[in-house]
């Protein structure tokens, strides 16, 4: 009766779904207080919205979360804590570049994996590192994919740069420079600034003068509106105003009407494209927090739900984590992913950049084609 019962409960154990060994600890590295805390909260309800679906499909994943207040020395303390307990199978983190880039060259000292799921400098994933998933593109996408839109439209000859002196903006600039030149587009200002500064007008104002036919931002929120509220001011009258993500995809600088309308800018996520639940989880996600989900949140969704469902497959085993990783593909909110190694990357997900114009005072995709829901506005409007 014995080995009957132990036989009974063996084919018992093997019966059941992968992931039902138990539950095991994920990371999560955010801003959750200082100047990115807005974003680092969307992220947050992401995860929690994935948290609440996996535990629907009976995933039980405990969450640990730490803050890194957006400053890379306190993302690494963060990561090396992490990485002492043994039942963390993976972190996703974090937001901006410049403590991802930290972490990143910790995931392969500790054997974690580390998920991606906002960061773009794109040389997070350009240093063959193991055990670093990307799961947005990175910012040399958004520049690729923004000047294909606006050459579509017709010729345009001269482009100046305005962008934040970090990671983030480095990358994103020096990207669009490299497009822009290759396709014979003239660069007649590069002008990095201090994150936060309080005063743009003098850039701007140089700019007016200079008459380029488009103006390429890369900042984040509060500097994003800051710079559309001055260009207003100075009278500067651009063919386009183009935003490299960052804060201007955001339901707060959208709500902006005076000043972001017409602003085009490239995204990770929209909720009138048809990938499987995109707008299923915009409704879910408005319902449930009262606000509109940027890419953060969708971004963050999905990145937490495969890495929690691969953990749970693998029983929290660190290196068959990554490797799970990197030989799994799925599809949900984002489309399809897979993590490959091409043009120099590393476990990179291939993922298509879109790009959204406000319209009428909300975000509208507007390339590629296949995916847009409206024509875009071209060349910008006149100020009103």
């Amino acid at each position: 009766m014995f080995r009957s019962a132990v036989r009974l409960m063996v084919i018992f154990c093997l019966a059941l779904p992968a992931w039902a060994a138990g539950p095991v600890k994920v990371g999560v590295i955010l801003p959750r207080t200082g100047p990115e805390a807005p974003i680092g909260e969307e992220m947050a309800n992401g995860i929690r919205m994935a948290m609440d679906d996996l535990k629907q499909k009976g995933i039980q994943v405990e969450t640990v979360w730490e803050d890194d207040t957006g400053k890379p020395q306190i993302a690494m303390s963060a990561f090396e804590k992490l990485a002492q307990d043994p039942k963390v199978a993976g972190v996703l983190g974090s937001y901006t570049s410049a403590s991802t880039s930290a972490v990143a060259r910790l995931a392969g000292k500790y054997k974690l994996p580390l998920m991606v799921p906002i960061s773009s400098k794109d040389e997070i994933t350009m240093q063959g590192f193991p055990w670093v998933y990307r799961i947005n593109s990175p910012a040399s996408f958004y520049a690729s994919t923004l000047f294909n839109m606006i050459l579509a439209q017709g010729q345009v000859k001269t482009l100046a740069l305005i962008y934040e002196n970090t990671d983030f903006g480095n990358s994103a600039a020096r990207s669009a420079t490299a497009y822009a030149m290759k396709h014979g587009i003239t660069v007649l200002a590069d002008e990095p600034y201090a994150k936060g500064a309080p005063d743009y007008r003098s850039t701007l104002s140089k700019f007016k003068a200079k008459n380029p036919d488009l103006i390429y931002m890369v900042s984040y929120i509060a500097d994003a509106v800051l710079l559309m509220r001055q260009a207003r001011e100075v009278g500067l009258q651009p063919r386009a105003f183009l935003g490299a993500g960052g804060g201007f995809n955001l339901a707060q600088f959208a709500h902006e009407k005076e000043i972001s309308e017409h602003v085009i800018t490239s995204t990770q996520w929209a909720e009138d494209v048809k990938w499987p639940g995109a707008k299923s989880f915009a409704q879910r996600y408005k319902a449930r927090y009262g606000t509109e989900s940027s890419h953060h949140g969708a971004c963050s969704y999905e990145a937490f739900r495969i890495l929690a469902e691969t953990s749970i497959k693998t029983g929290g085993d660190r290196e068959k984590t990554r490797a799970g990783l990197k030989a799994g593909s799925w599809q949900g909110i984002l489309g399809d992913v897979k993590f490959e190694d091409f043009d120099g990357f590393t476990n990179q997900n291939r993922h298509q950049i879109l790009v959204q114009q406000i319209q009428g005072g909300a975000y509208h995709t507007v390339y590629p084609a296949a995916f847009a829901a409206q024509k875009p506005v071209y060349p910008y409007p006149k100020w009103k």
